[in-house]
């Protein structure tokens, strides 16, 4: 039974309820019935809805059990594998000079790729939103390249593009300006990669935004400038912050489309993914585990931050 059988027999009810007392109690016994039918309850009280899957059991085990073969087995054997180092062990490997210095290219690098698509990727949601033109399904299509094409592809292409002899790299190096296998090629990269996180969060709530808050506020003598900055930029916050988040995250791990385009230099280039595969390399696994470990500590921190935004997201929209 769909929930609009549910709401109408509901509003039946409350109908039922204008016309009489007799009624109503009909009416009453009706939505029981159509309640019952597509709701029960647990010994601990929760509302189970009625589905065409298996059970809750079944279904639930199978779930949990999925989840922790492909993801708490695999984090849980990192965890055991550092924890074999010791608290003073893991703290020597993680404060060396190398390791520290490449988790500060990391932090940084992604974070300067996050502002930068959280402007332009607030750009590129607004035109697709807002305006109607010429290629548009094109221009909305390349949004989505970065995830469909393999990040190794996009290293190689944006090194040729921005190396000193490439299309790009040829006219910025006269300037000056060296981006290939420097830490700003790093950022070219991953504002590459993470674009499209910003554009997608902000779309949907550009297209709910109702427009009768802006011509409220022309109507009220509010300039362009003003109408963006106090009446729509509040309602797009929690999403360009969810965005933000979510592309940071995507950029402190990336390595694919990071190693041909970075230097890979110690101290100077040098990302912690890449800083553990050369540890994997060089047998040294507790190194590498260890490292592993921090970078999933951070992880779960950016997820941690990620749910708040969104849960701040859903009780803006709530109210």
């Amino acid at each position: 039974m769909s929930g609009d059988n549910i709401y109408a027999g509901v509003s039946g009810a409350v109908a039922a309820r204008r016309l009489g007392w007799g009624w109503f109690a009909n009416a009453q016994g009706v939505a029981r019935r159509v309640w019952a039918r597509t709701t029960a309850r647990d010994q601990g009280g929760m509302i189970i809805r009625y589905s065409v899957l298996p059970g809750f059991g079944l279904t639930l085990g199978l779930t949990l059990s999925w989840l922790g073969l492909i993801v708490l087995l695999p984090l849980a054997g990192l965890v055991i594998h550092a924890a074999d180092l010791g608290w003073s062990g893991f703290w020597d490997v993680v404060t060396t000079p190398r390791v520290m210095a490449a988790f500060r290219v990391s932090v940084t690098t992604a974070l300067a790729a996050a502002l930068v698509n959280l402007v332009f990727g607030l750009l590129v949601a607004w035109v697709l939103v807002r305006y109607r033109f010429a290629g548009q399904k094109l221009v909305d299509a390349l949004v989505d390249l970065p995830f469909a094409l393999p990040t190794a592809v996009a290293g190689i292409a944006l090194s040729a593009l921005y190396s000193a002899h490439g299309w790009i790299g040829s006219v910025l190096t006269p300037l000056g300006i060296n981006v290939a296998f420097t830490p700003l090629g790093i950022v070219v990269a991953l504002t590459f990669i993470g674009l499209p996180f910003v554009v997608r969060t902000v779309e949907p709530v550009l297209q709910e935004l109702p427009p009768e808050e802006e011509e409220a506020a022309i109507s009220l003598g509010a300039s362009r400038l003003q109408t963006f900055l106090r009446v729509i930029l509040p309602a797009l916050t929690p999403a360009l912050l969810t965005g933000f988040a979510l592309a940071f995250a995507r950029g402190l791990g990336e390595y694919g489309s990071v190693i041909f385009i970075a230097g890979n230099m110690p101290e100077v280039s040098e990302i912690v993914p890449l800083l553990i595969i050369i540890k994997l390399e060089q047998f040294d696994y507790h190194g590498a585990t260890a490292i592993g470990a921090l970078m999933l500590l951070l992880s779960f921190v950016l997820l941690f931050v990620i749910n708040l935004l969104q849960a701040w997201m859903r009780a803006r929209h709530a109210h």
